[in-house]
């Protein structure tokens, strides 16, 4: 191929031009990726070739290193460790670093590839070259070398990498010596200073060990200081972001500078003309919220554990909030009509920060804020009007509710009334105010003062303008949250205004002036009415079934109307938008939906039938099915067949990994539904899945849910599950053996978390299918690794509830698909009892949760106690003129509450029936030994035996006690020991029972 030629068509504004140029060099790397990389290595580094031909190579070269799929990732990195030669790694390595002094995008582009090489080499120290030759660069190069060798560390330190990020640690020297070098005022050239501080700023976690040295800091700090007045506005804003990464990694560390220099500095670059200079400005002030934040959780919940290590807590904004806040205030004036909901100026940083400062330092934000609207709200300049009503929407979520109360009860009609303001952004944000109002002060309003009122107003604001459409309908969700009433109440505040709303929401999505964004904000309000509606306005949302269904059949034709992108996108979000309304009134209705399930499933079979790939228009119609299934249960069985064949084109559509994630959802929903009836379809059901589960294709993160499926499968199905049941056992069992090490990332703990409930929760399902059944002895052959994974999960302080919930369930499953005691031994682990107490004991888990742990202890209970009736029936034989009467503290039962570190012991006294007889029949000998035995010449024993028991009060017959000298060290050889003299004639086949 013509690589020049290639090159240039991956830059072509072309889609279909700039895909399949980017095909050819695909294959191409495929087909021999050491030729691929030397190939291009050198049109890289060309100097000849023209500057975007060299930036293509760059970016083609970068790409092939590249891949938003860990596993792929891998799969790439390992290509370049074990199949190339170290000449070609070599090559490409100082052609990369030879391309740094390009003046052109090709130095940027090289810099991105030396970063992706670095990522892969420097965790196995190798390339040890190349941060003192990136350090040098910085030193001694030319200008432009200095930028590019500036950027790659900033490329190299921004990698998400966790083993990159391990590994650049003991770079931190070097890392350091390069920016700091390029941020000084001394350095003449501001591209190579505004570079240094942007990798300064990507740095920041990797340099704790020189931070922690007070000279090293101090100069540190001096330079950035010194760059927050630049003339230039570029390093201001690098030097305010790096102070933000400062402030959130060394909080503990900034008390001196925040005294000495940072709170004039930072008000100061807030109230710059440059834009980019104060949005950083103001965000400092949001770190340093959003960490005090942080530090008073972390340091509540420590003494609510009684730890003494408390976090370092300076109060940096309850300090400077008397000159931050006002300031904060002025800059919300700072708005534009043409200003985009989704534009992040100078007003919404304030806003934003606004926010936090009134979750930070809570009562104290109210006085300077009321003192600005007070000052601001009846101004004739709508942008401080503006400012006022916005600055009281923020401080809704910080104080205390109480303190708030009697100013949002004054405030409220004069918010409602500023919905009639003349400027469109007054009104937006005096709807915002009132959905904030709605959110968290919701207790202030009055159903018969407020209710009415601002509903009128919210609706005519949702039909006055589609810039109003997401404040308004913000606030009226809220409101249909707040005022929901109590589950299948009759009705709710909402109820008299319930026709009247679904009017109002049906009428603005007819609009014909109405948008994307007003129409699909309306429909999801609409939704939120469906979802909170009482009883009493359930047959409002049967009509409304109608009105949806029959808007919802008039879009399957508009499909051949389509004749551009702008029109595809309309269709779908009005067909995803009629069908999540749909979706709400069948979980409303519930089986009240029967006599239009047929109805719903033939327009939901037209629209999978017209929709085009990759639409998103699916995902709702699965969900609409899933809740359909769950509300017919069996009787959605006559739809399977015409629908099955669009579930398996889903299950199989590995491209689109969330349509196949609502399939295997779709998937549980179905067969929980069923029952039985679902094994005809369970062959292919679990080939789908079992081939996701194997796919390097689909994301890990779908891998918990199928595993639950497998659970939801068998529970289905019952004992019919048994023909799949080898090999999903097979898989639980690999999937329990995934672990990590202990500085893995949040992500990945969350995942093993997930990973672990879908096992459990498929060894749960499966454990329902097969106990009580002639077929549960199938099960005995898996209690080990069971076992094994609830060790794993018991010892790992990682946990959800979730996760220990399904734990519970296992447990007491397990042990109730054996109540005979035969896998006892597995439960007399001290851990297990752990386990489930302090599951049962956590008073942050919910009733749900602590209930099943419960039920899971009797279980345990169950397992154990009859285990030990087997254990007395075969000592029966040894028994003779008896009686064995446990006599544990309270019924032998140690309460739940009464700490121990040692076995707890039951006193069992054992008595003759008759001493007479024996006398009669063996003489004086076998009595002096019965007396010797049972009376104890050690008076401390009185007669009684220590028997050892567990928590719950279950014995362990084998387990040594504590005796009087001369007596047996296990339960048996003490009865034995008691029948010694006793002849083999007077001992009956068996003996009274165990009273309890």
């Amino acid at each position: 191929m013509d690589v020049n030629q290639v090159l240039e068509a991956t830059l072509s504004p072309d889609a279909t031009t700039r895909q399949n140029a980017e095909l050819q060099l695909s294959r191409a790397a495929e087909a021999d990726f050491s030729g691929y990389l030397t190939t291009l290595s050198n049109e890289l580094a060309n100097e000849q070739a023209r500057p975007h031909i060299r930036q293509a190579a760059g970016i083609a070269l970068k790409n092939a290193f590249s891949s938003r799929d860990t596993g792929r990732l891998r799969e790439i990195q390992a290509r370049w460790i074990q199949q190339l030669e170290p000449p070609i790694k070599k090559q490409v390595k100082d052609q990369a670093l030879q391309t740094l002094n390009a003046n052109s995008m090709a130095g940027t582009s090289a810099a991105q590839l030396i970063a992706s090489i670095a990522a892969i080499e420097l965790p196995r120290n190798e390339w040890p070259e190349l941060m003192p030759a990136l350090v040098h660069n910085v030193g001694n190069g030319s200008d432009s070398l200095k930028q590019s060798s500036l950027t790659t560390i900033g490329f190299i330190c921004e990698s998400d990498d966790v083993d990159l990020r391990d590994a650049l640690v003991a770079h931190s020297n070097a890392i350091l010596t390069a920016v700091v070098q390029g941020a000084r005022k001394e350095e003449p050239n501001n591209d190579v200073r505004n570079a240094a501080l942007s990798a300064l700023g990507d740095a920041t976690e990797f340099i704790r060990t020189n931070f922690d040295n007070e000279g090293e800091r101090n100069y540190i700090m001096q330079v950035i200081c010194e760059s927050t007045q630049s003339d230039d506005s570029r390093i201001q804003a690098g030097a305010f972001g790096c102070l933000n990464r400062i402030m959130g990694v060394y909080y503990d560390k900034m008390r001196f500078y925040m005294e000495k220099a940072l709170f004039g500095l930072t008000i100061m670059g807030m109230k710059s003309d440059e834009e980019d200079v104060a949005k950083l400005a103001i965000e400092f002030w949001c770190t340093v919220c959003e960490e005090e934040i942080s530090i008073e959780d972390d340091n509540q919940q420590a003494q609510q554990e009684g730890s003494q290590e408390l976090r370092p807590y300076f109060q940096f904004a309850r300090v400077a909030g008397r000159e931050v806040i006002p300031v904060l205030l002025q800059l919300l004036t700072k708005v534009d009509e043409d200003d985009g909901e989704d534009d992040y100026n100078v007003a919404r940083a304030a806003y934003q920060c606004l926010q936090l400062y009134a979750q930070c330092i809570g009562g104290e934000v109210i006085a300077p804020v009321l003192e600005f609207v007070e000052a601001n709200l009846r101004s004739e300049d709508w942008h401080r009007r503006d400012a006022a009503v916005s600055s009281f929407g923020a401080i809704m979520d910080g104080p205390d509710v109480k303190i708030l109360d009697p100013l949002v009860k004054q405030a409220l009609p004069v918010l409602i009334s500023m919905m009639d303001d003349q400027v469109i952004m007054v009104k937006d944000s005096a709807a915002f105010a009132l959905s904030r109002i709605c959110d968290f002060c919701s207790d202030t309003i009055d159903p018969d003062t407020h209710l009415q009122p601002l509903m009128s107003a919210l609706f005519n604001g949702l039909m006055s303008s589609p810039k109003m459409a997401s404040s308004c309908c913000l606030a009226l969700m809220n409101l249909t949250e707040r005022f929901v009433g109590d589950d299948g109440a009759s009705s709710n505040p909402l109820t008299k205004h319930f026709q009247d709303s679904i009017s109002s929401l049906l009428a603005v999505t007819e609009k014909e002036s109405a948008d994307n964004q007003l129409r699909t904000a309306a429909y999801e309000v609409l939704g939120g009415f469906v979802t909170n509606a009482a009883n009493d306005s359930l047959q409002i949302v049967a009509g409304l079934s109608e009105v949806i269904l029959s808007r919802l059949e008039a879009t399957i034709p508009m499909q051949q109307q389509i004749v551009s992108v702008e029109d595809r996108i309309t269709l779908e979000e009005l067909q995803t938008s009629l069908s999540s309304v749909l979706l709400c009134i069948i979980q409303r209705l519930e089986q009240n939906i029967a006599p239009q399930a047929d109805r719903i499933m033939q327009v939901n079979l037209q629209v999978l039938n017209t929709v085009p790939a990759k639409s998103s228009v699916p995902d709702t119609t699965f969900a609409v099915v899933g809740a359909l299934t769950n509300a017919l249960e069996e009787d959605f069985l006559k739809y399977m067949e015409s629908f099955t064949p669009y579930l398996y084109n889903a299950l199989g559509n590995q491209e689109e990994p969330g349509l196949c994630a609502m399939a295997i959802g779709l998937v549980s929903d179905v067969v929980r539904a069923l029952g039985e009836k679902s094994q005809p379809y369970c062959d292919p059901f679990m080939n789908y899945l079992l081939n996701n589960l194997r796919s390097n294709t689909l994301s890990n993160q779908l891998k918990p849910s199928i595993l639950e499926t497998f659970g939801d499968i068998a529970q289905a199905i019952g004992t019919h599950f048994e023909t799949y049941l080898t090999v999903v056992a097979q898989v639980l069992q690999q999937a329990a053996g995934v672990t990590v090490a202990q500085d893995v990332s949040y992500d990945m703990l969350d995942y093993i978390i997930s990973l672990r409930e879908g096992i459990v929760d498929a060894w749960g399902g499966i454990l329902l299918a097969f106990k009580g059944t002639p077929k549960a002895n199938l099960l005995q052959q898996y209690v080990e690794p069971i076992f094994a994974l609830l060790q794993m999960i018991a010892q790992d302080q990682n946990q959800s509830e979730g996760l220990l919930r399904a734990a519970m369930g296992v447990v007491g499953d397990l042990a109730d698909a054996f109540p005979n005691g035969e896998i006892s031994q597995w439960y007399k682990h001290e851990w297990v009892t752990r386990l489930v107490k302090e599951t049962r004991t956590n008073r942050d888990f919910s009733a749900r949760t602590i209930d099943t742990a419960r039920w899971a202890r009797e279980q345990v209970k169950r397992q154990l106690g009859a285990a030990q009736h087997q254990a007395s029936d075969a000592l029966a034989d040894l028994r003779r003129n008896h009686r064995f009467r446990p006599s544990c503290h309270e019924n032998g039962l140690q309460p739940d509450n009464e700490p121990t570190n040692r076995p707890y012991t039951t006193r069992a006294v054992l008595q003759p029936r008759s001493r007479k007889e024996i006398l009669h029949k063996n003489g004086v000998l076998q009595q002096h030994r019965l007396n010797r035995v049972l009376e104890n010449e050690h008076h401390e024993h009185h007669g009684l035996i220590e028997l050892p028991c567990d928590e719950i009060g279950n014995f362990y017959p084998n387990t040594p006690v504590n005796s009087p000298p001369g007596f047996a060290t296990s339960i048996e050889d003490r009865l034995q020991g008691l029948l010694d003299g006793c002849p083999r004639d007077l001992i009956p086949s068996s003996g009274p029972p165990y009273t309890q």
